[in-house]
C-alpha cells in the first residue's frame, strides 16, 4: 500500500519527497504499480477536504494507479463518487485504488477494458451514470507512452495505438459524456510537458499530447456556451510506473528521472493531483477555460 498520512515527517511536502537516484526495476507494459520497488506516493496526507465536490460523480480513466490514482482519492475527499477506468491486467492496482476512494467514504466503480474500443468508452459512461447517479466530472487521463532512442525504432503500429489511446479515446469520451453533463461540470485532459516541447524519445506520445492540448482548446468554447469547463493538466516527469515500463528509456533516465528541473526531482502523483482539484471545483475555476495547468517543477522551458 502507499505511505500511510502518519508516517510522514512533519515538514514542507517538497521537502518530505524521495529525489534521485531512484531504484527501479523494469516491468512489461502497462505495468503494475504494486510491483514498483519505490512505490509512487498518492494519498496526500497534506491535503485537507472541503466538501469542494460534494455530491458531485467523477469519471477518471487510468484512475488505477500513478496520478490518476491520486486523482481519485482526492476527489473522494472532497465527497465525490468516483469511477476508475483501467486495463483488466491492472486489476490489482485498481482494488487498491478502490479501497482508497472507500476509506474516504465514498464510492469507487471499477470498469475494465480497452479505451481503445470507441463502443467501451461510451459504456463506462452510461455504466457511471446508471450506477453512480449522473456524471459531473471527466479526466481523460490513460495514457499509453513508447519509448523509443531512434526514429526508425518508431513504428506505425505503435503510433496507431499510441494515439487511439492517448487521443482518439479522449474524443469518444467526450462525446459520450457530453449529453451528462452541464453547467458546473468539467472536462480535464491530462498532457505532458512533452507536449509543450516535443520529445526525442517519446515522439509518439509527445506528438499524441499536444494533440489533446489543441483538442481541449478547440472544444473549449462549445462546451462553455454550456457552462461546461475544458482544460488541461501539463504534469513533468512524475514517478509512476508508466515511466518504468519504458522499455527503452536508458537507466540512468529513470534513475535521475526529474533531476534537471529546479526541484532536482520528480514529482509524485499526490503533488500533481491538486490542480484536478482545482478544475474539477466550481467554487475555483469557474472562469477557467481552455487552459493549461502545467505542473513541471519549474521546467518552464518548453521550446
Amino acid at each position: 500500500m502507499g505511505q500511510a498520512p502518519d508516517e510522514r515527517p512533519a515538514m514542507p511536502q517538497e521537502e518530505a519527497e524521495i529525489t534521485p537516484p531512484y531504484r527501479f526495476q523494469r516491468q512489461q507494459r502497462p505495468g503494475l504499480e504494486a510491483e514498483m520497488e519505490v512505490r509512487p506516493r498518492y494519498l496526500a496526507p497534506y491535503y485537507r477536504g472541503s466538501g469542494k465536490l460534494q455530491g458531485k460523480v467523477a469519471l477518471i480513466t487510468g484512475g488505477d494507479s500513478g496520478i490518476g490514482r491520486s486523482v481519485a482519492v482526492l476527489y473522494a475527499r472532497e465527497g465525490a463518487d468516483v469511477a476508475i477506468v483501467y486495463l483488466p491486467e491492472e486489476e490489482r492496482d485498481a482494488a487498491e485504488t478502490r479501497e482508497a476512494v472507500e476509506k474516504e467514504g465514498r464510492s469507487c466503480l471499477l470498469l475494465p477494458g480497452d479505451l481503445c474500443d470507441p463502443s467501451f468508452c461510451a459504456d463506462v459512461v452510461e455504466r457511471t451514470v446508471a450506477e453512480l447517479g449522473g456524471l459531473n466530472i471527466l479526466v481523460s487521463n490513460a495514457a499509453c507512452l513508447n519509448s523509443q532512442n531512434e526514429l526508425t525504432d518508431l513504428t506505425a503500429e505503435d503510433f496507431d495505438r499510441v494515439f487511439k489511446t492517448n487521443v482518439y479515446a479522449y474524443f469518444h469520451l467526450v462525446m459520450a459524456a457530453l449529453p451528462h453533463l452541464s453547467h458546473g461540470d468539467a472536462v480535464i485532459a491530462t498532457a505532458s510537458e512533452e507536449a509543450l516541447k516535443g520529445s526525442e524519445m517519446m515522439m509518439d506520445y509527445a506528438a499524441s499530447k499536444a494533440a489533446m492540448v489543441v483538442f481541449t482548446k478547440s472544444i473549449a468554447p462549445h462546451l462553455a456556451g454550456r457552462g461546461i469547463r475544458a482544460n488541461v493538466v501539463s504534469p513533468g516527469p512524475t514517478w509512476t510506473v508508466l515511466n518504468v515500463a519504458g522499455q527503452r528509456f536508458p537507466d540512468d533516465y529513470l534513475t535521475d528521472l526529474g533531476s534537471s528541473a529546479p526541484m532536482g526531482r520528480v514529482a509524485q502523483p499526490e503533488e500533481v493531483a491538486p490542480a484536478y482539484v482545482h478544475l474539477a471545483s466550481d467554487a475555483d475555476s469557474s472562469f477557467t477555460v481552455g487552459e493549461v495547468i502545467a505542473v513541471t517543477g519549474g521546467l518552464t522551458d518548453t521550446r
